[in-house]
């Protein structure tokens, strides 16, 4: 038996076992076939695989959902595009490679370093840590982030990756199209938040990298040695692109949940564990390490929110219409729906008060 015949027998669903690992010998250094494929649990747009030779040497592989792949989403070259320019200048893996010819493994897909450390996805696993250390976490998350909106785009050969100006009117216009596109349940709360934001869009200042879903478990936590609590990786590029960089702020608020909230963006959310802080700490800390003063900060709670709303309802839908394969979401399918109601409360309520 020979090892693309090995490689095809145990690969999971979105790898064409014996055409992905002919790539690897090419591109990837040192590997030692045969490969097994596993996909990694959580994110729920594109598909991440653990790539692992023989001699225990790992890679991570993404591409695109199985089906319903939307146009202006799940951009395989532009992801790599972005993680191949960041890499040295901000915790991201190193790239490996780049395939888009659809012959290889149906969709473009790109593979880059495996790094290790913790994903801290939930609050059980957030108290493997040392309280202290959940401190590092929070400090160090929010200091990363500023350094990724510090970056020269142009310098970093990123300035042509989007548009810089009329952020969050492209995307407030963005987000309601592929609600449309995607939605399953019709909730007309979704076009009357759209429209009170699109009146009250801020002046934008001077653009720069929008990660776009920066939060905890987008992040590879390091959690042995020295630089425990420190981000080894940011993951996750998919919906990044240039603008204004308060939305990614925002984002993270919206993920950051305390105790005694009513409806959480995130069920079981990491940021429970005693430990990390407040919302009112990441903004102090975020203020401290950029130097910028948070101002409309409710404009861009409710902005998230909304958008948040909106990307779960396109994550609802890819799973009803099965294009995520065989992953399975915690709590099932249709809890997703409860989460999109909490999320358009608080887009409301945020939106009371910009």
């Amino acid at each position: 038996m020979t090892d693309t015949d090995t490689a095809a027998m145990s690969t999971p669903t979105g790898i064409n076992g014996p055409n992905v690992t002919a790539w690897l010998m090419d591109h990837a250094q040192g590997a030692t076939p045969p490969f097994t494929f596993e996909l990694i649990a959580g994110g729920h747009s594109n598909l991440t695989f653990r790539v692992t030779d023989t001699a225990g040497n790992s890679w991570a592989l993404r591409r695109p959902p199985l089906r319903q792949v939307l146009a202006t989403a799940h951009d395989m070259e532009r992801e790599h595009k972005i993680i191949a320019a960041l890499h040295g200048h901000v915790p991201v893996p190193a790239p490996i490679g780049l395939c888009v010819d659809p012959d290889v493994n149906e969709r473009p897909f790109y593979v880059m370093e495996f790094v290790p450390g913790a994903i801290v996805r939930t609050e059980d696993l957030a108290r493997e840590f040392r309280e202290e250390d959940r401190g590092t976490m929070t400090r160090e998350l929010v200091k990363t982030l500023a350094q990724i909106h510090a970056i020269d785009v142009d310098e970093v050969g990123l300035g042509d990756l989007g548009k810089k100006e009329d952020y969050i009117a492209r995307q407030l216009r963005r987000w309601m199209r592929q609600y449309d596109d995607a939605k399953i349940d019709d909730r007309p709360q979704m076009r009357a938040i759209h429209d009170h934001l699109a009146a009250r869009i801020p002046d934008q200042g001077k653009a720069g990298i929008v990660h776009g879903d920066y939060r905890l478990d987008n992040c590879m936590i390091v959690d042995t040695g020295p630089a425990l609590g420190s981000v080894a990786a940011v993951l996750d590029w998919e919906l990044c692109t240039l603008g204004d960089t308060m939305a990614d702020v925002s984002q993270l608020l919206s993920y950051w949940a305390q105790p005694g909230d009513e409806s959480p963006a995130l069920a079981n959310s990491p940021t429970l564990a005693p430990g990390f802080g407040s919302r009112e700490d990441l903004l102090g800390l975020y203020e401290e390490a950029s130097g910028r003063s948070l101002d409309n900060i409710d404009f861009y709670l409710a902005f998230s929110a909304w958008r948040l709303a909106s990307i779960l309802e396109g994550v609802y839908s890819r799973y009803v219409g099965g294009a995520m394969g065989d992953k399975t979401p915690p709590g099932g399918i249709h809890a997703f729906v409860g989460q999109i109601e909490g999320l358009i409360t608080t887009a409301e309520r945020h939106a009371e008060l910009c």
